[in-house]
Parts: C-alpha cells; sequence; structure tokens
C-alpha cells in the first residue's frame, strides 16, 4: 500500500467513525435526552470527535521514526495470545486476580525488568480497576481476592 493511498484509507476510517458518534449521540438524544442518558453518552462522543478531529489533521505528516514504529507479527502474538489467555481465565482466577496477573505479565514481556514495579503497579491498578467495574457494572462479577455477591 502506497503512502498516498494509507493516508486515505485512514482517513476513511476516522470520518466513518466520527459519523458513527455523531449518529450514536443523535440517535441516543433521540430516544431518551434526559440526564440519567446523556451524562455518559455525551462527554464520551465529544471526546471522541475531537480525538478524531486531532488525527485526521494530524495523520498528514509522515515521518520516518512512524514507520520504524510499526509492531511486526512476532510482538503483537503474544500479546493477542496472552489477552485470549486472561479472557478465558477470568471466570476461574476472578476478575480482580486476573486482571493482576495479566499486567504484570503484560509489563514483563513489554520489557520491563524491575520487579517491584511490575508487581506494585499490576496489584494497585488491578484491584483498582477491578474494584471500578464491581461498582458500576449492574451484575455481580466473579471475583477472588475483592467481596462480591457473585
Amino acid at each position: 500500500m502506497s503512502i498516498s493511498s494509507e493516508k486515505i484509507a485512514n482517513s476513511i476510517v476516522i470520518l466513518c467513525l466520527a459519523t458513527f458518534v455523531l449518529w450514536y449521540a443523535f440517535d441516543a438524544h433521540q430516544a431518551s435526552n434526559s440526564l440519567e442518558n446523556m451524562i455518559l453518552i455525551l462527554p464520551v462522543c465529544a471526546i471522541t470527535l475531537c480525538l478524531c478531529i486531532y488525527d485526521f489533521f494530524t495523520s498528514r505528516e509522515d515521518t520516518c521514526e512512524e514507520k520504524k514504529k510499526k509492531e511486526n507479527f512476532s510482538t503483537v502474538m503474544p500479546v493477542m495470545i496472552l489477552f485470549s489467555l486472561y479472557v478465558l481465565s477470568l471466570e476461574y482466577l476472578g476478575f480482580d486476580l486476573g486482571t493482576v496477573l495479566f499486567i504484570s505479565l503484560f509489563l514483563f514481556f513489554h520489557g520491563e525488568k524491575k520487579w517491584t514495579w511490575i508487581i506494585g503497579y499490576s496489584i494497585v491498578f488491578g484491584f483498582l480497576i477491578a474494584y471500578f467495574f464491581s461498582l458500576m457494572l449492574p451484575y455481580p462479577m466473579p471475583m477472588m481476592v475483592l467481596p462480591t455477591d457473585y
């Protein structure tokens, strides 16, 4: 794919995403314009549209560094396998412990060598995410350490 056709394809994807976001916001507003319905939808749509506009106008710049940063198949495949194992193990390990293990292995596979950083970041971030989702989702989630109604 040549550079110009790649830029055109990227621009089409961005425009399609922006069009979908606008349609979704309009449709949600038509369904119910109450505060409870729109409190999350409108900010997310606005942020997404701003990011689309920003990316549309800044993606025109072509640098050699961008081409060097493109990830090849051998670096992406282990992450895909790790994520698949994470999703499949959530029922058995629980969302909290599974997330901590996923984050720690992800950091390790991406070159982090400080075990204190890997363990500390994984525990803090993993449990915060699990706690946040347990509060936000209307149904119980399987947890290993955190209390749940599951």
